[in-house]
């Protein structure tokens, strides 16, 4: 985050570790001084002699993590990121940008993770450099997540389960789907347009994502919808049935212990004073008959 009132972005550098399967691992980070143009995109200045000595002193921290990328709060892509991407490149052959979103509006992850790649262009025209996105997760290793859970262990909401987790992903799927439609019609209204040039191989992408959309004028596909739909009702009704039935067998089971407890308490309750009863007896009966023994002495 910049100053107060500075809303110029963060350009910072990502250290961590490829693992197996081509999964990469970013554990640390350190900020870098970076200045831009802001009406001129092409001019800008990243201290690489910074990041050279900062590199250095982490390095002596940690030797398995090495620069694997960089990172901006943009909170989208800038002109000049491939250019800076070309920089990072020498100390990283293949680079990751990481976009952060300082300030987000919107429930889910607040980064984007980005790779450079080729665009051939069908009109003859030399390649060029543009950014591919790449999927990504934030995630934490074992130990963190010990650590974490230990400190969250008595402000932990438990009324929060696995079922509002599953409907706060479906919402955000449903947002995210939302989003790149949108992204969708705004570049296909940009090519009728004559705004951008024709992509084909975005066309043909286009095209595979539609034909295998269902028809939904088709009887057969309401059809089975429907089927699928009351089926899924009717195990949601079992299992609420189930349930109450569960709920309805535990409270009279407790009523049932409850009532044994009070039974079992006024027995013994009983007992105690019957004994009681009887020790008084025996106590009254032994002074008639000390003081019988008194008076027969006497006479």
């Amino acid at each position: 985050m910049g100053k107060i009132g500075n809303q110029k972005r963060v350009v910072g550098v990502l250290l961590g570790c490829w693992r197996a399967k081509g999964v990469l691992d970013v554990s640390n980070s350190f900020a870098v001084p970076f200045d831009e143009d802001d009406k001129d995109k092409s001019v800008w200045f990243l201290d690489h002699d910074y990041l050279e000595n900062m590199y250095g002193m982490f390095k002596k921290v940690n030797a398995r993590e090495k620069v694997v990328g960089w990172y901006h709060t943009g909170p989208k892509l800038h002109q000049n990121d491939v250019a800076i991407n070309e920089l990072i490149r020498r100390y990283c052959p293949n680079s990751v940008l990481v976009i952060i979103d300082a300030k987000p509006k919107d429930l889910g992850l607040p980064t984007e993770a980005y790779q450079a790649v080729e665009e051939v262009h069908d009109d003859g025209t030399p390649t060029t450099r543009t950014f591919e996105h790449v999927p990504s997760e934030i995630g934490a290793e074992e130990a963190e997540e010990v650590g974490v859970e230990h400190l969250l262990r008595d402000i932990k909401d438990t009324t929060v389960g696995s079922l509002s987790q599953r409907i706060t992903n479906q919402l955000l799927g449903l947002k995210g789907l939302h989003s790149q439609l949108c992204e969708i019609r705004d570049y296909l209204v940009q090519v009728g347009q004559g705004s951008l040039p024709i992509n084909h191989q975005i066309i043909y992408q286009l095209q595979d994502i539609f034909n295998l959309l269902p028809d939904i004028a088709n009887d057969n596909f309401i059809d089975n919808l429907y089927i699928k739909t009351n089926d899924q009702s009717l195990v949601v009704y079992l299992a609420a049935l189930v349930r109450s039935i569960i709920a309805l067998h535990n409270l009279i089971n407790n009523k049932i212990t409850n009532r044994d407890a009070e039974e079992g308490k006024k027995e013994d309750k009983d007992k105690k004073e019957k004994k009681d009863d009887k020790d008084e007896k025996k106590t009254e009966d032994k002074a008639k008959g000390e003081k019988k023994e008194k008076e027969e002495k006497k006479k």
